[in-house]
């Protein structure tokens, strides 16, 4: 089975990529959803979490506040170090098991969704990586719309702690531009959809 790595920065339209592989009927796991459910009471990452940062970091229900994680996250370089080292050894394990899932089902090729695929060794772990790229105003818009809340700079600085667009796509085998209609894009997945054993 073909280990496909999906990745890009904030707002940069790699969800809308997965979400038509999926219509095409491959596989596609969401990293992020992954470690939301990792963050829940009663899961490694939530006593990951409290074990690092303390108890306060957790909610009411015993989750961790994703919120004031992030605020510590993005205040502290050194926390998010910390942060990663607990929890990147429990999202690859997850992955790994979803992916043998995948591969005993009979998938040609399964995909993972994560922005920080390049970062943490993704080069390594899939045999295709993708990459989906946007100018950074291009982003930031779509950032801006999708989280009315969010401002200007807060956005920014959250682009600005991720790799570099340029570097992100160096180290990928494959860049779908993320320019233009929905549809236009659509097209581009399609144009990659025969590479990971989809059939027209």
């Amino acid at each position: 089975m073909l280990r496909v790595g999906l990745t890009g920065g904030i707002a940069s339209g790699k969800s809308a990529v997965a979400t038509r592989l999926r219509e095409l009927g491959i596989p596609v796991l969401d990293a992020d959803l992954l470690v939301r459910d990792l963050y829940e009471p009663g899961r490694a990452g939530a006593a990951a979490v409290a074990d690092e940062f303390g108890t306060d970091l957790l909610d009411a229900r015993g989750a961790v506040d994703r919120p004031r994680l992030s605020a510590l996250a993005f205040a502290d370089p050194a926390a998010v170090a910390r942060l990663n080292a607990r929890i990147h050894p429990l999202v690859r394990t997850e992955t790994d098991l979803w992916l043998a899932a995948r591969e005993a089902e009979g998938h040609p090729a399964a995909v993972v969704e994560a922005t920080l695929l390049v970062e943490n060794a993704g080069r390594k772990r899939y045999d295709l990586l993708v990459a989906v790229s946007a100018p950074e105003e291009t982003r930031l818009a779509r950032a801006l719309r999708r989280d009315p809340s969010s401002t200007r700079d807060s956005v920014l600085a959250r682009m600005r702690a991720q790799l570099p667009d340029e570097s992100r796509n160096a180290a990928c085998d494959v860049v779908i531009p993320s320019t233009g209609t929905v549809e236009e894009l659509r097209a581009r997945v399609d144009t990659l959809a025969p590479r990971l054993g989809v059939r027209s």
